[in-house]
């Protein structure tokens, strides 16, 4: 059986202070392996009172979380502020496909009914900057966190130069065909 190369991908984790992302991250190590590769993740730990975190944070990153509380209004208002501040700083080089996700975390608080940010809504605001893939999470349960980072490591992986990835084809036995794997998100 062939195996794969890992693909070390550096994602970088934006929001406002207490919207979750270090329950978030609690759930894996700093450095996790999803789906073959090794995710980096970078953390602004609180340095969010400072308006630019620097070009050497946000440079080399494969892919941007978004994360907001469901429950503040506020964070979810941020959400383009964030997105902006990192297109500015890391410059990547196709910034209307760069690739994001974005997290409405605290699903869990008061069963929901503190709750003011739809899921309707965020969906429609993901939809209206290109159809960022979404998920709602609650980190202190566990809800929908692997998930989220299932989807941020094939994203990240999709935008790379296929010859940078060794993903080998898997044999069918039932057909006796071969079988490619999909390099698409379906997230």
């Amino acid at each position: 059986m062939a195996s794969r190369r890992r693909k070390l991908l550096k994602v970088i984790i934006l929001g406002d202070s207490g919207v979750g992302k270090t329950s978030l991250m609690n759930q894996y190590p700093l450095a996790i392996e999803v789906i073959g590769s090794l995710i980096l993740i970078w953390d602004t730990a609180g340095q969010e009172r400072f308006q630019s975190l620097g070009v050497a944070f946000y440079r080399g990153a494969d892919c941007c979380v978004l994360v907001y509380d469901v429950n503040v209004m506020k964070s979810f208002d941020n959400l383009n502020n964030w997105r902006e501040e990192f297109l500015i700083q890391a410059s990547p080089s196709d910034p209307e496909n760069f690739p994001f996700i974005v997290l409405g975390n605290k699903t869990d608080i008061d069963g929901g009914n503190s709750r003011v940010v739809s899921e309707k809504k965020a969906k429609h605001w993901c939809a209206s900057k290109g159809n960022i893939p979404y998920f709602e999470t609650s980190a202190k349960e566990g809800i929908n966190v692997e998930s989220a980072f299932e989807c941020i490591a094939k994203i990240a992986l999709k935008n790379e130069p296929e010859d940078d990835i060794y993903l080998p084809d898997t044999i069918d036995v039932a057909s006796g065909g071969r079988q490619q794997r999909s390099s698409g998100c379906e997230c």
